[in-house]
């Protein structure tokens, strides 16, 4: 059993990997880690796919300068193998205020048929209140002037109601774009790792393949050799 020059533990059979069948860029970030890292020296599959992925948070780089806050983000993702759409929704309820949740329900309520239906049945019990119940003595007689001046109240404290709202949904949509973008740049990256682990296995498994017809000229070469000595 091959031992990895890395840990210095025994690799598991079928996952050993020689220097000499890894990449050259990923092949030097091993090096520089461990200078006496060779191409007849041994890793483990586990090794291999962690510097694959610190492989491409250093092409990042390189291709991008300096990393934005989205993209380190991405990168501590990978290189810690998580999950980046967990708890998307909770991460944005948590945070609100108690403002902000009466101000949803409020924008919430305000649009809804039942606040509409509420209010003109409002209006028209007030009229009708004030128009025939309260001929001769209306507390808000016509043109219904405290009726105005509570609908004009009405209006100048929803408006910067519903405006609270839509900043906050805004901001709420932001930052489910900044999730979208996130998940997808590491989609890509990781669809970046699968690629080099199918070239890897396909390598591998080639090389099997080798062994396997060498092994089987092998025999060939055998049966020729004691048909050749029977003939003679």
């Amino acid at each position: 059993m091959k031992s990895s020059f890395i840990s210095k533990k025994p690799i598991p059979k079928g996952e050993s990997i020689q220097g000499s069948e890894i990449r050259a860029g990923i092949f030097e970030l091993i090096h520089t880690d461990h200078p006496g890292f060779s191409v007849d020296s041994y890793i483990s599959l586990d090794e291999l796919n962690l510097y694959r992925r610190l492989y491409l948070s250093h092409l990042m780089e390189l291709e991008r300068g300096e990393l934005a806050l989205l993209d380190r983000e991405v990168m501590k993702a990978i290189r810690e193998n998580s999950v980046l759409s967990e708890k998307i929704e909770e991460s944005t309820e948590t945070e609100l205020t108690l403002g902000e949740r009466m101000a949803d329900r409020i924008a919430s309520f305000g649009g809804s048929w039942t606040f509409i239906i509420a209010f003109f049945s409002f209006l028209l019990g007030w009229i009708f209140i004030n128009g025939f119940l309260l001929v001769t003595k209306p507390f808000d007689p016509f043109p219904f002037i405290l009726l105005n001046l509570m609908l004009s109240c009405l209006a100048a404290i929803q408006a910067p109601i519903i405006m609270m709202s839509q900043n906050r949904q805004e901001a709420k949509d932001r930052q489910r774009a900044e999730h979208d973008y996130k998940i997808n740049l590491k989609a890509e990256l990781e669809i970046k790792l699968l690629g080099e682990k199918i070239d890897h296995l396909l390598v591998h498994q080639n090389k099997k393949l080798l062994e396997i017809q060498e092994v089987q000229v092998d025999y060939l070469e055998d049966l020729l050799k004691k048909i050749k000595e029977k003939r003679e």
